[in-house]
């Protein structure tokens, strides 16, 4: 009894995330979304179905995030420009920034793009303007500020490529033909 009212809550919660506070982005069908997380975008969030996102992270920038992926504990989207920090005279702690309305410098048109069945490690940070291409990984503590190719593994501080997902092309083509089969 106590398992199926915990549930319950889980699922209100997620619901009341979705449909009241986040009301203004898309989030696909069956999301989990861990505790304290934090969704704040410019112009637009637009998630796909199954989405993961652990406990304590956040995503501080416009994204387009792909269908089932995976966001560990802990992870970070957010915009490389979100003070301008070049303002003449000002401090970067009060110069303008991007959550201001008449905010006009760099930053403005750039997202994060995380295509399908993508899975980025726990602490890791994604700057904006970066493109993680489709059935890749993001080690842990990873902080990606170029774009990563499909079906690779990246990790490090920049990122760099140390992999691939699978091991040869006869499992990545097999792999891919049985997710379009099985969730396209």
């Amino acid at each position: 009894m106590i398992a199926i009212i915990l549930n319950t809550l889980k699922t209100f919660r997620i619901l009341l995330l979705v449909h009241i506070k986040w009301r203004n982005y898309v989030i696909g069908k069956n999301p989990f979304i861990g505790r304290h997380v934090h969704i704040w975008a410019k112009n637009s969030i637009i998630i796909g179905k199954n989405f993961y996102i652990g406990k304590f992270s956040q995503i501080e920038c416009d994204v387009e995030i792909g269908d089932n992926v995976i966001l560990a504990s802990h992870v970070a989207l957010i915009g490389r420009y979100d003070h301008h920090y070049q303002q003449i005279g000002v401090p970067i702690r009060l110069a303008s920034q991007i959550r201001d309305k008449h905010y006009t410098w760099k930053g403005l048109s750039q997202k994060i793009i995380v295509e399908d069945d993508v899975w980025i490690g726990h602490g890791s940070l994604v700057l904006s303007g970066i493109k993680i291409a489709r059935g890749s990984i993001i080690a842990a503590g990873s902080i990606v500020t170029k774009d990563v190719q499909p079906f690779s593994i990246y990790a490090g501080a920049p990122a760099k490529k140390i992999g691939d997902r699978f091991e040869n092309s006869s499992d990545l083509n097999e792999h891919m033909r049985l997710y379009n089969l099985n969730y396209k």
